[in-house]
């Protein structure tokens, strides 16, 4: 059986907005990773990237269940010896929440090119305000 590759003719892209205002971090990286991979679509292939736009606003209103906001370390290198820097969860959503929920979905996606191709159709404000107006986007259903 040969490998299905979808046409770039056949590959539609959608905008889809999502309101992270009192949902849990886990389970909206998982959906929104879901829909910018394009597993959602019947023309799913692994090696091109099939996957619609997100937008994600109230990204500074998101929650993490249990203790994870303090108990869960974020770490960064500088590729110096000692370079190494960490910060919990809370402060970096207290510092910059976009880029805390950013990084969530990009280590669900896969690494390389594809996957920063797939992350590039992201778009991740803290408020509730986006500029992406023009392009009509859809509400994304995310389960509570």
């Amino acid at each position: 059986m040969k490998t299905y590759t979808p046409k770039v003719s056949e590959i539609e892209r959608e905008w889809h907005v999502v309101d992270a205002e009192g949902l849990i971090l886990g389970r909206v990286a998982t959906e929104v990773a879901r829909v910018l991979r394009g597993k959602h679509k019947p023309i799913f292939a692994p090696h091109i990237d099939t996957g619609d736009h997100v937008i994600i606003v109230n990204a500074d209103k998101i929650e993490l269940s249990r203790n994870k906001a303090e108990s869960k370390r974020l770490y960064r290198h500088s590729g110096y010896p000692g370079g190494i820097k960490s910060e919990s969860f809370a402060e970096m959503l207290d510092r910059k929440p976009a880029d805390a929920v950013r990084r969530s979905i990009k280590g669900m996606l896969p690494k390389g090119a594809l996957g920063r191709q797939q992350l590039s159709k992201l778009k991740v404000y803290a408020g509730p305000d986006h500029p992406h107006a023009a392009q009509s986007p859809k509400p994304l259903e995310i389960k509570r």
